[in-house]
């Protein structure tokens, strides 16, 4: 999901993006549909919605916050039928509130329809414009809403063509999920960017970001949702249709495996995320050449690649640092200042094997920097670290994204302007290592199926002429 406006400079690290979810055919479709986003819920915090269906009615409910505090029996009761999509939603697409919480679900001359979408339309705020000024009106601030009027204003006398339509009409990411009286449907980008899989289970069909959702309920991984593929699932099965313009050069997104993907899912053509992680760090630990006493990983991303770069160095690996993994949304500092609160809600150093070692501390990426310098300076005063270096299971990034992650903007991403050893002094390492762009292209598979923009600069759809002021803004 995107913006509409620019609030990307209001956000401290790289976030996640959002989770969908969908089964056909299966008597516990709601039930299922909380499992399946109770495993996504790594990819959105903000706010989770499940809209199920009976064959004659769609049924909606959706909150703020998480999937298991929204959704309790008595809840879920109430989301009647065999066929339903859910959504975890991370506050990426316009602002924090219930309003834009998926799915969304609309009535329109063919019945209602609603809809699941992870990623983001480049060409929104101009498609927006352009139904305002025919007398749309619209609820939320978020891109996928647009998409609803597009199929709502198709001249089709049929719902697969309708959503070809809209689909045909709006650029950028899309891993989507529409839901409605008779049938599920599917979509992904013609470029693929963000992952979609399909899944079997005791005869009902199951769609998903990623297939730790199908490990969760025992559902069989098929095959991906092709790239510019639209599947239609009903009571008659299982129909592909290639109704999208297929793009020649496909773009997945490599933060899936960097960042966002959990460790034990298979993405990108059922590739194993933490084979990957780990293959970056030992491509790391061969780039550094570092000696040290001690490999310890940035939890929790960080972990495969720590142990990847521990198997290859030689050098023991243990969790120097340990993260709290039940903090909420926000915190109360005590009126007396406490050094390093921020970092320290989050990690706390083990201070038995920090002591006077020479520690390597592997993490996933370096945005701002400011966390980066906050742990190496609590490694050292807190944990009695006696040498710090971090090795970054990435290349610098330089560029922001505008396919359904929210980053800075270029001026607010560290390695855009600053050399690594000018990054290097500012987080006060005394050494920082990353991952070049050649020694991840040598990890992942046919490399040239991945979208680097953030690393390269090099992005695989621009931006409408309309809309070009939106992409300069964040690239100054």
């Amino acid at each position: 999901m995107g913006k509409f406006s620019n609030c990307h400079s209001l956000l401290p690290n790289i976030y996640e993006e959002c989770g969908v979810f969908g089964i056909y055919g299966h008597p516990e479709a709601a039930n299922l549909t909380y499992l399946g986003l109770y495993a996504l819920q790594h990819r959105g915090q903000e706010g989770a919605g499940i809209c199920s269906s009976d064959g004659k009615n769609l049924y909606l409910d959706k909150s703020m916050g998480l999937v298991a505090d929204i959704f309790t029996e008595k809840r879920l009761k109430k989301l009647s039928g065999n066929a339903a999509i859910g959504h975890n939603r991370y506050s990426t697409a316009g602002s924090s509130s219930l309003k834009n919480v998926q799915p969304f679900l609309v009535n329109y001359i063919l019945g209602s329809i609603a809809v699941a979408h992870n990623g983001n339309l480049i060409n929104a705020q101009n498609l927006k414009l352009e139904l305002e000024k025919i007398g749309a009106i619209f609820q939320s601030n978020s891109d996928t809403e647009v998409i609803l009027h597009l199929i709502a204003r198709s001249i089709h006398d049929n719902p697969i063509e309708r959503i070809q339509d809209a689909l045909c009409r709006v650029m950028g990411a899309y891993s989507i999920l529409f839901l409605d009286e008779s049938q599920l449907i599917a979509a992904r980008d013609p470029y693929g960017i963000r992952p979609l899989c399909i899944g079997l289970l005791d005869g009902a069909y199951v769609i998903a970001s990623e297939t730790c959702a199908f490990d969760l309920i025992n559902a069989k991984y098929l095959r991906d949702v092709e790239p510019g593929e639209i599947l239609v699932i009903n009571e008659r099965g299982l129909h592909s249709y290639n109704l999208l313009q297929q793009s020649t050069k496909k773009a997945y997104c490599v933060f899936e495996f960097i960042y966002f993907s959990r460790p034990d899912s298979y993405i990108f053509n059922y590739t194993p995320v933490n084979t990957i992680r780990k293959n970056f760090g030992r491509m790391l630990a061969k780039l550094s050449n570092r000696d040290a006493d001690l490999v310890i990983p940035v939890p929790d991303s960080g972990v495969p690649a720590a142990i990847g770069f521990a198997e290859e160095s030689g050098i023991p690996f243990d969790f120097g640092l340990i993260r709290n993994h039940y903090i909420g949304r926000t915190f109360i500092e005590p009126k007396h200042s406490i050094r390093h609160f921020g970092v320290k809600i989050k990690l706390n150093p083990v201070k038995d094997l920090l002591k006077d070692k020479r520690v390597i501390v592997v993490d996933d990426s370096i945005v701002r920097g400011t966390t980066s310098k906050k742990i190496v300076k609590m490694l050292r005063e807190l944990g009695g670290a006696k040498e710090v270096h971090m090795c970054i299971a990435s290349p610098p990034t330089i560029g922001p994204c505008f396919y359904g992650i929210d980053t800075p903007t270029r001026q607010e991403l560290i390695a855009s302007s600053h050399r690594i050893e000018e990054i290097r002094k500012y987080i006060t390492a005394d050494s920082l290592s990353y991952l070049t762009i050649e020694a991840l292209k040598e990890v992942l598979p046919a490399p040239e199926n991945y979208c680097l923009a953030c690393f390269d600069g090099n992005y695989p759809i621009h931006f409408p002429k309309e809309e070009s002021h939106q992409m300069s803004l964040l690239l100054v």
